[in-house]
């Protein structure tokens, strides 16, 4: 067996999950029951893969609850997820499921190239465990702000540390606090014009 079917757990995973959706409607509850660790970020994964296309309305406040509920978890050092009764209910619409299968090869496409098992010590370390979640509890923030077309961002952050995680790739987990820091500076300026904008108003249009 090649290094490239070896290591990319995460596309495995998330594909047969979404075949499986596509086919017959699974509850969240029933997909943590069934990945166990591992469920904390396939789940994330699914919740916020449809942020970097149209989302169907009202689908985005209880997909990013529930990725906030289980990166939360994250840092407590919890390894079993839970999820209330309500979201672990939530079953994912079939059309909406094959939507996402569709979308999910072009990136694992992109995943294949930059995913793989390294810097084990970094990886499996528990704190690192606490700490990704942290920054997906962050991001997930990020991407539930009310701040137009930005969604995209932060959703390729969280995608990328829980790849990572699933992956045990130590070194794209550094990279993605990189990239974590650089989504926070991003949004703080934003955040910062938006905060200015009344009082630049009238100075463009004097």
């Amino acid at each position: 067996m090649n290094s490239r079917q070896t290591h990319l757990r995460f596309s495995q995973d998330i594909k047969s999950l979404l075949q499986r959706l596509a086919q017959e409607p699974l509850t969240l509850g029933d997909i943590l029951a069934e990945t166990s660790e591992r469920g904390f970020s396939l789940v994330i994964v699914l919740l916020v893969l449809p942020f970097l296309f149209p989302m169907p309305p009202g689908l985005a406040g209880p997909f990013g609850a529930a990725s906030l509920i289980l990166s939360i978890q994250m840092v407590l050092g919890r390894r079993s997820p839970w999820l209330p009764k309500r979201i672990a209910n939530y079953k994912f619409p079939r059309p909406f499921a094959q939507l996402l299968l569709q979308n999910l090869r072009r990136l694992t496409k992109i995943l294949e190239k930059i995913a793989r098992p390294r810097l084990a010590k970094i990886a499996d370390n528990p704190l690192i465990w606490r700490i990704n979640g942290l920054c997906i509890s962050w991001l997930t923030l990020l991407l539930m702000s009310p701040v137009p077309f930005t969604n995209p961002i932060p959703t390729v952050g969280i995608l990328l540390l829980a790849v990572a995680t699933i992956e045990s790739d130590g070194l794209l987990i550094c990279i993605s606090y990189f990239i974590t820091a650089l989504i926070t500076l991003l949004f703080t300026f934003i955040g910062y014009a938006l905060w200015l904008a009344p009082s630049w108003l009238p100075s463009i249009f004097r």
